[in-house]
């Protein structure tokens, strides 16, 4: 039976892993076989913190909620819930935006949330 060498495959392989690991540090973006598991626990961790970017994006925009309202004298749980009454239908980034680049509008719609209760 005749011998299979591959052709190119195996070239472009390790090459396409070599190419992901570059930015590594030391052997890990050099010895294929440490540039592979490298490159996997990165892939693993990528795929993990796409997911996780989302919860802390919707923390940090909770946080700058709170300190905004808190200079009004609600809390952010009364003022959510105000907000849900009053049906003012705007979302947690939107909120955090208004009051970090508007805080005449953001006043104002925490005191239509303050006269609903």
């Amino acid at each position: 039976m005749p011998r299979v060498t591959r052709g190119n495959k195996k070239l472009l392989r390790r090459k396409k892993i070599l190419d992901q690991a570059k930015g590594f540090w030391g052997a890990k973006r050099k010895n294929y076989r440490s540039a592979k598991e490298s490159v996997q626990r990165a892939m693993v961790y990528a795929y993990r913190d796409r997911r996780n970017r989302k919860r802390d994006f919707r923390t940090l925009w909770n946080v700058r909620i709170n300190a905004a309202v808190r200079e009004f004298g609600m809390s952010y749980s009364l003022f959510i819930k105000n907000l849900k009454k009053a049906n003012i239908l705007l979302n947690r980034k939107m909120l955090a935006n208004l009051a970090a680049c508007e805080p005449e509008t953001f006043r104002a719609i925490v005191e239509k949330a303050k006269s609903v209760a």
